[in-house]
């Protein structure tokens, strides 16, 4: 398939910002000839961006009825490392965090392990709900040592922990471990994403290492399964 055309790119921007940022779901754009009058381009070229727009899953079509702006859904693919915030911005959503919890705790041998510090260190425990423009796509529970990042708490932390630990502390993280298993939502869980109970979930465990090589993050989060994906990408190996 072509590549997409500048001018097609272009519509795709102006569509976001004025159809698509400012908007909620079920939403319903305007029509293909409308879009064309309005930014004095062909049709083919809005029928590209809008293909564009619905493969990256901000927009959905339905024949006969009309093309819709999306509920967020995020698609995760490896080896890019990202951060939740970077995934949201990058689909034109915003990106925030409801804190639920946070608190100071001495390690146990599970969570020296998990954290590779000795066994009573202090770590910070903290816990949040992800949002994509309000909507609850996760809910997470990080765990990071005490040591590496004093006065944690005392920051902003609704926004995004990478970015945080990045600017303040100058540690930037550089590999992710996910291990990711399928699981149903209980019943407080699906009250809170708006699903069914026992509706599909993604349960991740992670640990997110620095680029001095230390374990920075250990975490545990349960993401929708109808909003969030992962992929990934294996390479076969080369002999030499």
């Amino acid at each position: 398939m072509a590549r997409p055309s500048v001018k097609s790119r272009q519509v795709r921007d102006l569509l976001v910002q004025q159809f698509i940022a400012s908007r909620q779901p079920v939403d319903v754009l305007p029509s293909e000839r409308s879009l064309a009058e309005l930014f004095g381009v062909s049709r083919v070229t809005v029928r590209t961006a809008l293909k564009m727009l619905e493969d990256e899953g901000l927009l959905r079509s339905a024949p006969g009825v009309g093309t819709f702006v999306a509920a967020p859904h995020v698609s995760t693919k490896a080896p890019a490392l990202k951060s939740f915030s970077e995934e949201i911005r990058e689909r034109g959503w915003t990106p925030g965090s409801r804190l639920v919890e946070t608190k100071v705790e001495a390690a146990d041998f599970v969570v020296a392990h998990d954290l590779s510090i000795e066994p009573g260190t202090p770590y910070y425990e903290i816990t949040r709900i992800r949002l994509a423009d309000e909507v609850p796509l996760s809910i997470e529970r990080v765990r990071l040592p005490e040591a590496y990042f004093p006065g944690l708490l005392e920051h902003d932390l609704t926004g995004s922990l990478y970015e945080l630990l990045s600017t303040a502390y100058g540690v930037r993280v550089f590999r992710h471990e996910r291990r990711i298993s399928a699981m149903n939502v209980d019943a407080p869980t699906a009250e809170l994403f708006g699903v069914a109970e026992r509706a599909a979930g993604l349960y991740v465990v992670q640990t997110a290492f620095d680029q001095n090589g230390r374990k920075v993050e250990h975490g545990r989060s349960l993401y929708r399964g109808d909003r969030y994906d992962f992929n990934t990408v294996a390479y076969a190996h080369q002999e030499q």
